[in-house]
C-alpha cells in the first residue's frame, strides 16, 4: 500500500504565461504558493480473484477488468501510461474539485508518484511533474499551462522559469517574518462557483497578437512581485496592488474568466478594505483571493459573511509519500 499527499496552490502571478504556446515564443514566468489543502491517493495491488480485477474509489466507484473502460480518464490514461493493473486506487482531497485551486493537477501529481513508487522507481520530484504534465495534457488532451503540476510537486512559493528547454523552480527568498505577514494578509473565500479549466480556456475572443500583449504584461509583474517579497525596504502593500493589475489584466482576455457575480464580489471586497486579488486558477469561478490589511479584513470578513472562508498557510514540502508498506510492482 502506498499513500501519498499532495499539496494544492495559490498561483499569484503568471498564469496564462505557462501555456507550451506562449512559452515557447516567449518564455514563461509564475509565482505561486502551495498551502496546507491536500489531495491523497491511496494505492494497494489486488489479486481479482473473489472480483474486479481494479477497482477506483473517488466521487463515484468502478470496478472493471478491463484498463480501457475506466471512466476517469486521468485514471485510465495513468495506468495505460505505466502499464499497471490490479490496483485499487482511493482518493480524497480538502478542497473540491473544479474550484481553481489545481486540484484535478495535484490527483495527477500523487497518482504518478505513487505510481512510480510501485513500480520501483525513486520519487523524482521532476520527473512527477513532467509526467503528470503529460498525463493531463497530451494523453488526457486536456487544455491548460502547466504551472500547477510543477508547483504540486516542489511545494513553497516559487518563480517556475518555463521556455522551450522545459522549466526551472527557484524558491522565493522570502524572510519569515515577511511570509507571516503575507500570509495573514491573504483571505480566501469559496464563490461556490465549480468549472473546468478547459472550458475557460476554450473561451479566448480576441486577436492571438492581443493575447501575447496581455501575457507579456502578466509577466513583467511576476518580477515586480518576487521584488516586492524579497526586497523588505519594499511596502508588502505593493503585492496586493500587483494582484489587482493582474486581474485586470486578465480579465481582458475572454468574457468566461470572470463574470457579473464575481465582479461584483471582487468589488464589494475592494470596497471593504482590500488592497487586490483575484479568482484563482482558469476563473469563471472556484475560490476569491484578497489582499487585506489587518485593521481592514473584519469589514471585508462581514460583507463575505455568506460565502465560506477558508483559513490557510503556506507548506514547504510539495508531493510525498507519507506511507508506504509494499514491495515494487517490477
Amino acid at each position: 500500500m502506498i499513500l501519498t499527499k499532495t499539496p494544492f496552490r495559490i498561483s499569484f502571478l503568471g498564469g496564462g504565461t505557462d501555456f507550451p504556446s506562449f512559452y515557447n515564443k516567449h518564455g514563461g514566468m509564475c509565482l505561486s504558493a502551495t498551502i496546507n489543502k491536500y489531495s491523497y491517493v491511496y494505492l494497494r495491488g489486488i489479486d481479482g480473484i473473489l472480483g474486479p480485477k481494479n477497482e477506483f474509489i473517488y466521487s463515484q466507484i468502478e470496478r472493471v477488468t478491463d484498463l480501457n473502460l475506466i471512466n476517469h480518464p486521468i485514471i485510465r490514461e495513468a495506468l495505460k501510461f505505466k502499464k499497471v493493473e490490479g490496483v485499487r486506487i482511493d482518493y480524497d482531497a480538502d478542497i473540491p474539485a473544479r474550484t481553481g485551486l489545481g486540484t484535478s493537477s495535484a490527483f495527477s501529481v500523487g497518482l504518478i508518484g505513487a505510481l512510480n513508487s510501485y513500480l520501483g522507481f525513486e520519487f523524482d520530484k521532476y520527473r512527477i511533474a513532467k509526467e503528470a504534465i503529460y498525463l493531463e495534457r497530451v494523453l488526457c488532451k486536456e487544455i491548460g499551462g502547466v504551472q500547477d503540476q510543477i508547483a504540486s510537486c516542489y511545494g513553497g512559493i516559487n518563480k517556475i522559469t518555463l521556455n522551450t528547454s522545459g522549466f526551472t523552480v527557484q524558491k522565493v527568498p522570502i524572510e519569515l517574518l515577511r511570509m507571516k505577514n503575507l500570509e495573514n494578509n491573504l483571505l480566501l473565500f469559496y464563490t461556490g462557483i465549480q468549472r473546468t479549466s478547459s472550458d475557460v480556456q476554450k473561451t479566448v475572443q480576441i486577436s492571438e497578437s492581443r493575447v501575447t500583449d496581455v501575457l507579456l504584461a502578466i509577466k513583467k509583474l511576476v518580477q515586480e512581485g518576487i521584488n516586492c517579497l524579497e526586497d523588505t525596504s519594499k511596502s508588502l502593500d505593493d503585492f496586493g496592488y500587483l494582484l489587482h493589475e493582474a486581474w485586470q489584466l486578465k480579465k481582458s482576455i475572454s468574457t468566461k474568466i470572470s463574470n457579473e457575480r464575481i465582479d461584483c464580489l471582487y468589488q464589494k471586497g475592494i470596497e471593504h478594505g482590500a488592497l487586490g486579488g483575484k479568482i484563482l486558477g482558469a476563473g469563471g469561478g472556484g475560490f476569491l483571493l484578497f489582499y487585506v490589511q489587518p485593521v481592514y479584513q473584519d469589514s471585508v470578513r462581514e460583507c463575505f459573511k455568506d460565502l465560506v472562508e477558508v483559513p490557510f498557510y503556506f507548506e514547504d514540502e510539495g508531493t510525498r509519500i507519507i506511507y508506504s508498506n509494499i514491495r515494487p510492482y517490477r
